[in-house]
């Protein structure tokens, strides 16, 4: 019997039209043979709609026009186990068996959705609300990778207010213990929405303006120059990452929104020009990371590799993209895990959990 599959996707995030994309590659490779997908499409206001879109439409943002889209929300009591559908002749419940977030930053990916699923009693594919959480705020994710003894860039963090009372402080910890240049991050945004690179103090205002408009912690790290690489981790209480680590050479000054999913003129190398004794290293640190931070299903893990040898842990994406040119599939796809199999084997981590 065909098991129901929910597709959420969109979300009142940056990261809108990239969750637009991860949603209709994986409904074009959803096993018809297995699963029954249903998708909930979520505006950047917040509105949820039960929705008959192709993936076309998801893809260009169509999807809201459409005619039979009826208003639907996920219940938090238990007894309900799938959506509430708004008809015109009342209400319906549309059960669901298991739910694929296809939700990236704020307001999906950061513990918000997870918490809401796992109140609903639903199995859902993807870390639980606090990996989701802890991973979403590169402050925390630092902070605890520290205290494990995970390399990582040197870093300091703070709230958005205090830089505008104590800016001459901030930049006199900046010259002294991380230098120029260095990346001005917002501690919860993906897809480098927000981040600047700044190569000289006289910069470092704007560069808070801007991490301050997506949130009200930020980070400042040290540029490190090396190589960037990925590793995608599988798999719930025994993790594995894909045999395969990738490499990212990319065409602006950094890896930033444009290069990841507008232009499309960054290279990806599989495998990364590496020695294989380096990135066995990435692939050992990627599973540890995971499961120190509590995460299941699947994450992306974000290294740099300085000198050929250095590992340097960079971030840790508990929802990657699953567009045309993501990593993640990608990864997994370069091993012989095609697209189908792999949301095959995430639906059923899910299930397992």
């Amino acid at each position: 019997m065909k098991k129901t599959v929910l597709v959420l996707f969109g979300g009142c995030s940056s990261e809108h039209e990239i969750s637009r994309l991860s949603a209709a590659t994986m409904l074009r490779n959803l096993s018809r043979e297995k699963y029954e997908p249903v998708t909930v499409g979520i505006t950047k206001s917040g509105r949820w709609f039960l929705t008959s879109a192709t993936p076309e439409e998801i893809e260009n943002g169509q999807w809201e026009n459409c005619r039979g889209n009826r208003t639907a929300f996920l219940s938090p009591d238990r007894s309900v186990r799938g959506l509430v559908v708004m008809e015109q002749e009342g209400t319906r419940v549309l059960p669901v068996d298991v739910v694929l977030p296809a939700l990236h930053g704020k307001n999906g990916e950061d513990g918000t959705v997870q918490g809401l699923l796992q109140l609903s009693g639903l199995p859902f594919v993807g870390c639980a609300a606090r990996a989701s959480a802890v991973c979403m705020d590169k402050a925390v994710t630092h902070t605890l990778l520290t205290a494990a003894r995970v390399k990582q860039a040197n870093y300091l963090w703070l709230y958005a207010v205090n830089y505008e009372t104590g800016a001459e402080k901030v930049k006199t910890r900046v010259r002294e213990r991380l230098g120029y240049p260095v990346f001005v991050k917002p501690a919860n945004a993906g897809s480098s929405v927000g981040v600047s690179k700044v190569t000289r103090e006289e910069d470092l205002d704007a560069a808070m303006a801007k991490a301050a408009h997506e949130d009200d912690k930020i980070l400042i790290e040290e540029a490190i120059e090396g190589q960037e690489v990925e590793c995608a981790v599988l798999g719930n209480d025994k993790p594995e990452a894909a045999p395969m680590v990738g490499e990212i050479a990319a065409s602006a000054e950094f890896y930033d929104y444009d290069d990841k999913y507008i232009s499309g003129t960054s290279q990806l190398y599989l495998p990364a020009h590496l020695d294989p004794e380096v990135a066995e290293e990435i692939r050992r640190t990627a599973c540890r990371a995971y499961r120190m931070l509590g995460c299941q299903g699947l994450a992306r893990v974000d290294f740099f590799v300085r000198g050929g040898k250095e590992v340097i842990l960079n971030e840790i994406n508990t929802m990657p993209g699953f567009t045309a040119i993501s990593m993640y599939p990608k990864l997994w796809e370069s091993c012989g895990v095609s697209c189908t199999a792999l949301l095959d084997r995430l639906i059923g981590l899910a299930l397992e959990r």
